[in-house]
């Protein structure tokens, strides 16, 4: 077999544009609402949900290297590279396509940890867009909508790349628009981890099944959002053993309406303006993290995939 020609993939003569990808945003997400639906006979529970891009996130950046050897360039504290879904996410695309490329992964960590934000998922499938790219492999987008579940269930939203509202376990979407707005997201010093929040016993699984039809009419202006439709069925449970998100939600409660996104700790706030957010950002308490985020219609490497 012949070899691949130079700035080649290798099984194709496809000349790869760029050596490697800079600044890549892996977006974080928010949970407009998630309603539980039941526990599936695998333990997983189903749910629905709409998920909303932000315009703030971690950046990774991606440099292709000719030997097969996938590395993560920086340390990420309390997370081994081993176990690291990007690098997970590197070797699963490498050995699905046997690609001969490796990859230099270099993270800026700018999501907090267990903040129900995505993070992770997002860095994962932000890896898999930019490999799809960089390495020249080309896998439609459902390919890596399918890879991308073995490494986690908000991992396919990713991918898929655009505001959506989801079932089954997260992976079964339908694009959806919204309103341009802005967030004010707020973390409290407290990580809440998602299985132990899914194992509760007190945790609400029998919410009824609705359409994404359901949930448009009720949104017919964007003053509606975020908190008239639906509720976050983890959010009872999160505040009833985290006080520190408790308190979060109860700030908020006289300011404006606010919920929290996925299994916490992070609570929002949506507003018409980026200065109406800061407004209310400037009263924060200085012990709380916080950023304010335009909204996102698409991923910004939503074009890697087809």
């Amino acid at each position: 077999m012949p070899s691949p020609l130079p700035g080649s993939s290798p099984g194709s003569a496809r000349p790869l544009a760029d050596a490697s990808l800079r600044n890549c945003l892996a977006p974080a997400k928010l949970n407009l609402f998630l309603h539980i639906t039941g526990r599936r006979p695998d333990g997983y529970h189903a749910l629905q949900t709409v998920f909303q891009l932000l315009d703030w996130g971690d950046l990774l950046h991606f440099t292709r290297r000719e030997d097969g050897v996938i590395a993560r360039k920086t340390d990420v504290p309390g997370v081994p590279e081993a176990s690291d879904l990007v690098v997970r996410a590197a070797r699963l695309l490498q050995t699905h396509t046997g690609s001969g490329f490796g990859v230099d992964i270099e993270i800026d960590k700018i999501l907090p940890m267990g903040a129900g934000l995505g993070g992770g998922s997002s860095d994962a499938a932000t890896t898999l867009l930019a490999l799809n790219r960089l390495w020249g492999v080309d896998l439609p987008r459902q390919d890596l909508q399918d890879l991308a579940l073995q490494l986690g269930a908000d991992v396919p939203f990713f991918v898929f790349g655009q505001n959506a509202f989801a079932e089954g376990v997260g992976e079964a979407l339908q694009a959806v628009d919204l309103p341009k707005r802005f967030f004010l997201v707020v973390t409290p010093a407290v990580h809440v981890p998602t299985v132990a929040i899914f194992s509760e016993e007190a945790l609400t699984r029998d919410s009824k099944v609705l359409t994404m039809t359901d949930f448009l009419a009720q949104h017919s202006s964007a003053a509606d959002w975020p908190d008239s439709f639906g509720r976050n069925d983890m959010q009872a449970v999160v505040v009833e053993k985290y006080a520190e998100v408790a308190q979060v939600l109860g700030w908020f409660s006289h300011l404006a309406p606010a919920r929290m996104t996925g299994s916490g700790a992070s609570v929002f706030a949506a507003f018409r303006s980026k200065a109406e957010a800061e407004v209310v950002q400037a009263k924060l308490p200085a012990s709380w993290k916080s950023a304010v985020s335009e909204s996102l219609d698409s991923h910004p490497l939503f074009t890697f995939a087809s």
